[in-house]
């Protein structure tokens, strides 16, 4: 018999959510962040339906991250009624398998479960128009964490509109030694323009458009 565990802060989410599941061995419960995590790692469930926020904001996130580190094999669904972008992003971060509303039928919960445990990933249609654009945004971040923090240093004055010279001088670098940056960043970024990289910059929020020409020096905090 597949087994389950189930975390939220309402007893009467819980119960309602246990009689939907009749067919599956609920082997716990918690109300907090902590109690889940302990709980999940105990007794080692086939899947755990943890909401999102439980005892703290987006205590789920940090349920399923524990889980995940120790146990990945563990499926853990997001239950919820957040439909929140940054909700569903944390999840996602997290490592969760599968992100359901409580607007969902109770009698579709097993049908639910079944899916994730065959390697499906449950989606209510509330939130799966955000996955697309969470993976792109996720995919142009991780493209900046590919620079060097000198090379950071580098599209921070070039995206706020100093010219090669002006940067290097700023840099207390030649200009030589930015133009050989500035190839390795378009490199690493696959951009070739100066224009294309700003918007790449601006895009990540790694520089803020309105900053411009006002700000002396870099800050890449």
């Amino acid at each position: 018999m597949v087994s389950v565990f189930l975390v939220d802060d309402h007893d009467t989410v819980r119960a309602g959510t246990r009689a939907f599941l009749s067919e599956f061995d609920i082997v716990g419960e918690a109300s907090t962040t902590a109690a889940a995590i302990t709980g999940i790692l105990e007794t080692r469930p086939d899947v755990a339906l943890i909401d999102v926020h439980i005892d703290v904001p987006k205590g789920g996130a940090k349920v399923v991250a524990a889980v995940k580190e120790v146990a990945p094999e563990i499926k853990c669904v997001a239950f919820t009624v957040s439909t929140s972008r940054s909700d569903v992003a944390a999840l996602l971060a997290a490592g969760v398998d599968g992100y359901i509303t409580k607007s969902t039928s109770g009698k579709d919960l097993p049908g639910v479960i079944h899916d994730v445990i065959d390697g499906g990933t449950p989606v209510s249609r509330e939130v799966a128009s955000y996955l697309l654009d969470i993976d792109s945004e996720a995919g142009q971040i991780d493209l900046m964490e590919r620079l060097t923090p000198r090379e950071r240093e580098v599209v921070l004055f070039i995206a706020r509109g100093f010219t090669y010279r002006e940067s290097a001088a700023k840099l207390g670098i030649k200009v030589k030694t930015l133009e050989s940056h500035m190839a390795h960043i378009f490199e690493k970024l696959g951009v070739v323009t100066r224009a294309e990289l700003s918007f790449l910059a601006y895009e990540t929020g790694m520089v803020d458009p309105l900053q411009g020409r006002t700000s002396t020096s870099p800050n890449p905090d």
